[in-house]
């Protein structure tokens, strides 16, 4: 038996049931709906000019997101809200503010990515006004919501519309959607999740589609049946406990960076703000990056480096393993059969220990944003008493896997003070004129990481 995919659009709910679950939420509103105001730019979630907005009940709170409609699987919408430029259209026929602006301010000249800066100035607008938020947003606010797009509500009746609607489409269950001898599953438990994957230990684990939806647009691969995460409402916590930071692999990456970010500093946040567009953050998950391990991801360097953990669970066996022994080769990894990550977890504190925490993570690439990495390096460092008591580096793009710095364990190496004549650790030396290489600009090291 099939379940339907349902899903708000349009002013209505809509029932899908004749649709390949690799299609994309693209293809489909373009192709089904006759709705051409979204475009088909890269296919890979880049130029943003596929730019769609969902909206999410999440601990009874609608979430309104904007995210690349181009690599998101239509089935991923089931029990949400979709919202596309279509649908800003007042009733009177006027334009929404946002678009009106877009005319006063002549924002736009061939207009073929223009409904998808519509659409991500529009979720910033509602960010703003759910958040009670008055005034115009800052240059870092606007900065961040269109960085994902290259070249703002239709008043609250809509919104309340659909928080109406989605209540009503939530399932108590999970759903089983079934076209051309695939299947599409979206548990809604952790334990219906294991269930699933040891029965179906070949289908294809999806979560924010950031990287599996590139399989199908550019790879054309067949995924098989797809086991989809979404749903797993335990799979989004993030928790502190015990010395620990655990986070969910369903917690998309805004979220992880945000919790990550309160105990690791400024280096970190830079990080985050760099890391793909706030669609593909909005969309992109934890487990996007950490399972699939690609060697150029920028989460892993610095997770190894603060030596996270990856938490594995089988049927109701759950295990944890160090996040650097689990990347074995390119595009493999220690992953048993049925098995799958539920969290990834981060040391905040060691028991009795005084050592202070100094850490820093940078990347190279050939533009700020919305750019692969050449190298992302993360460095870690125990200082206690004036010595370095132990260091992590890790390093992204160097191997065919996120890599750590295994021969440059370094311990008890005494920092010099005032009057002395022995040497610091090579990675805090100074020379004159120098600050210390941890503290230098990331550009400055472009000869020495080649």
């Amino acid at each position: 038996m099939s379940d339907p995919i349902r899903f708000y659009y349009r002013g209505q709910i809509q029932e899908i049931r004749n649709l390949a679950p690799t299609r994309t939420i693209l293809q489909m509103v373009r192709e089904d709906f006759h709705c051409r105001g979204t475009k088909d730019g890269c296919a890979e979630g880049d130029c943003g000019a596929c730019t769609v907005v969902v909206g999410e009940l999440r601990e009874g709170k609608i979430e309104m997101e904007a995210v690349n409609a181009c690599i998101q699987f239509a089935p991923t919408l089931d029990g949400k809200a979709l919202f596309t430029v279509e649908d800003l259209k007042q009733s009177s026929g006027e334009l929404h503010p946002v678009q009106q602006v877009m005319v006063d301010r002549h924002g736009s000249q061939c207009g073929f990515c223009t409904p998808c800066f519509v659409m991500s100035l529009w979720a910033l607008y509602l960010k703003r006004q759910h958040a009670g938020e008055t005034g115009a947003p800052g240059r870092a606010d606007i900065n961040d919501a269109l960085s994902g797009n290259l070249c703002r509500c239709t008043g609250y009746r809509p919104i309340i519309d659909t928080a109406k609607e989605m209540t009503s489409l939530r399932r108590g269950g999970g759903t089983v959607y079934k076209h051309g001898g695939q299947t599409f599953f979206a548990p809604r438990t952790l334990s219906e999740l294991a269930a699933l994957r040891e029965s179906h230990p070949a289908a294809s684990i999806l979560a924010g589609s950031t990287d599996v939806g590139l399989w199908v647009t550019k790879q054309m691969r067949d995924l098989g049946d797809i086991l989809y995460l979404g749903h797993v409402a335990e799979l989004h916590t993030i928790r502190e406990a015990d010395g620990w930071l655990e986070i969910g692999v369903g917690a998309n990456l805004n979220e992880a960076y945000a919790a990550a970010c309160r105990h690791f500093g400024p280096s970190l946040h830079t990080l985050w703000k760099r890391f793909a567009s706030m669609p593909g953050r909005n969309a992109g998950t934890l487990g996007d990056n950490v399972a699939n391990g690609s060697p150029i991801g920028d989460y892993m360097p610095w997770l190894i480096a603060l030596g996270a953990e990856i938490v594995l669970r089988k049927g109701e066996t759950v295990c944890s393993m160090p996040l650097d022994a689990f990347y074995l080769d390119y595009q493999k990894n220690a992953m048993q059969s049925s098995e799958f990550v539920q969290a990834v977890r981060i040391p905040l504190s060691e028991a009795g220990s005084h050592a202070k925490l100094v850490f820093a993570t940078y990347n190279l690439s050939k533009r700020v944003d919305q750019d692969i990495s050449s190298v992302c390096a993360a460095f870690a460092l125990k200082i206690e008493n004036c010595t370095v008591v132990s260091a992590r580096i890790a390093y992204g793009g160097m191997a065919a896997i996120p890599k750590r710095a295994a021969l440059r364990h370094a311990r008890h190496h005494r920092l010099p003070h005032a009057g002395r004549a022995e040497p610091a650790h090579p990675l805090l030396a100074r020379a004159p004129g120098r600050r210390p290489l941890l503290a230098r600009h990331p550009r400055q090291l472009r000869g020495g990481l080649r």
